[in-house]
């Protein structure tokens, strides 16, 4: 045997070994095995169902980075199957990479897939992605010879309409939503976007229609009757309005999520009374929503009656709203000239909720702040961390306030102080070595990597991380290594300060054109941008030539 042909065809011991090791694996439920088993055979042979398989073990073991793996190897062997860009789509909306994730949705609609484009740009304009990248990649999408003739056009159409809206180019919006509706005008989603258009261009009778118009076509579809509510409470039909509510109340039986959203759509809208209508039946119920007694206190308060005001948010108990609420009452008394309460308040709600000590202390140093009451704020925080010397958070929070003033050595004490604590502690590591590579202090570069390093051990999805590590490299004098973190750092955050490192390390390549490029997509979607506004002054030529 040992002088025998190989085997070129069919299955060889190895690879029968590993399928039936896989299989065995999964049948006694260790699908992590499984799935490892099985993405080792779609490694050796290029069967698309042996990816799949693995792709499959690895989401029943909930296993994130085999089933990215498995998904990109199904992927490669079936170009065309839309399944693995589904996963891939949804594990890079998950870890906040918008570009990939829209990247995984085009391929898919490419392919003759519906790729959810719609619903992927209303998350991505409420979560505040990066809309100008974004719309870039839509456009060069609908800009191909061919686009229009894919099956789920429409879908495309809508979802850059949605985000050409959020970023101010109602027009182009417009003219877009005119072409769905030549394609599809039965779409629902089609009128929801309308309505949502038209309020954001103040064209609120048009609103009302799209709403009237959509409601008509999914009339369980609890969206279209909040529009319509919106609409009406902008064209200052009251009246209306609450009778729209009111009869969505009735249909979905008293519905106490749905009266609390519409509870906050008329406060947010300015109409307090008909909030507090819908609010008071909550009242005297066994257990009141935390955020019934939150908007029950902002609508007292702008009734003018600071004390039941003050009433109301105390009676937000543990939860999301807990924090607000303390904000907001002290804020409401510091406006009305009573610092000295709104302290006292403060300083009792910490004694009332230990759990939330170090958010209510970090509170008071906020509103502090804000009154320019820095050398109070300073001495509250060193008090309490006199008491509390290990709380990271506080820690934290005066080193990066000692980095404001200057004082690099009292910010490195509170970074220590939190590691000694907390070795792991992915956000001080990252922000000592950071800070230690940013000013280039002679004969610690080499100290900052290895925090970064550790940064990076701890937490490696995080774009600040991802950005220091290409920095350090940067300072280093390695601009070819820093170059593909910074990429990355950059796909996720694309924020000025990230841009302005990668456009220094691409002047460091020769790659000034790039450079300029970069440069210019920041000052195009930004008025203020320090970082760089500085950079443009140690590299003048770097300088769009459209910007002065």
């Amino acid at each position: 045997m040992r002088d025998a042909p190989p085997i070129t065809r069919g299955l060889d011991a190895a690879g029968l070994s590993t399928l039936l090791g896989a299989e065995l694996a999964g049948q006694r439920g260790d699908y992590r095995s499984a799935s490892q088993g099985y993405l080792e055979a779609a490694q050796r042979y290029r069967e698309p169902a042996l990816a799949e398989r693995a792709t499959f073990a690895a989401r029943f073991g909930n296993e994130a980075s085999l089933i990215e793996a498995s998904a990109l190897r199904w992927r490669e062997l079936a170009p065309q199957a839309e399944a693995p860009n589904r996963l891939l789509a949804a594990f890079s909306l998950q870890r906040g990479d918008w570009l990939d994730s829209l990247e995984q949705r085009i391929d898919i609609v490419e392919a003759g897939g519906h790729g959810d484009l719609t619903a992927f740009a209303e998350i991505a304009v409420a979560e505040e992605a990066p809309l100008t990248l974004i719309a870039q990649q839509l456009r060069a999408h609908l800009a191909q010879p061919n686009a229009d003739q894919l099956e789920h056009h429409s879908d495309v159409l809508l979802g850059t309409a949605l985000i050409e809206a959020a970023l101010g180019d109602t027009a182009v919006a417009q003219r877009r939503l005119d072409q769905v509706a030549l394609l599809d005008p039965e779409s629902a989603a089609l009128w929801l976007v309308r309505a949502r258009l038209a309020l954001e261009t103040e064209d609120y009778s048009a609103a009302q229609q799209a709403a009237q118009q959509g409601l008509e076509l999914a009339p369980d579809d609890v969206r279209f009757i909040l529009l319509l509510a919106q609409a009406e409470i902008r064209l200052n039909n009251i009246s209306a309005a609450e009778t729209q509510t009111n009869a969505l109340l009735e249909r979905h039986g008293g519905n106490q999520d749905l009266r609390l959203s519409l509870a906050q759509l008329y406060l947010e809208e300015g109409h307090p009374e008909p909030a507090q209508r819908l609010l008071q039946p909550l009242i005297g119920q066994p257990e009141v929503p935390n955020l019934a007694y939150y908007l029950l206190g902002a609508i007292t308060q702008t009734q003018g009656d600071t004390d039941n005001a003050l009433l109301y948010y105390r009676q937000v108990s543990e939860g999301d709203e807990f924090v607000p609420a303390r904000a907001a009452a002290a804020q409401m008394l510091i406006e009305e000239d009573r610092l000295l309460d709104a302290r006292a308040f403060l300083r009792i709600e910490r004694m009332r909720f230990d759990s939330y000590f170090t958010e209510l202390v970090m509170l008071e140093v906020q509103l502090l702040d804000e009154t320019n009451q820095t050398e109070e704020a300073n001495a509250l925080l060193d008090r309490e961390i006199t008491r509390t010397p290990d709380d990271a958070s506080l820690l934290y929070m005066r080193a990066m306030r000692r980095w404001e003033a200057g004082d690099i050595a009292g910010m490195e004490a509170d970074l220590r102080q939190v590691l000694r604590t907390d070795p792991d502690n992915a956000e001080a590591l990252n922000a000592l070595g950071y800070t230690l590579a940013d000013l280039n202090l002679p004969g610690r570069l080499q100290e900052a990597f290895e925090l970064i390093e550790r940064a990076y051990e701890a937490d490696p999805d995080n774009p600040a991380v991802l950005d220091s590590m290409g920095w350090v490299y940067f300072r280093l004098g390695q601009p070819d290594e820093a170059l593909p973190w910074l990429e990355s750092a950059y796909t996720q955050l694309p924020d000025q300060e990230v841009a302005a490192h990668l456009a220094e390390v691409l002047q460091a390549l020769g790659r000034e054109e790039e450079a300029r490029r970069l440069i210019e997509q920041i000052m195009q979607r930004t008025n203020l941008h320090p970082q760089i506004d500085d950079l443009l002054k140690r590299y003048p030529e770097l300088t769009p030539q459209a910007i002065p």
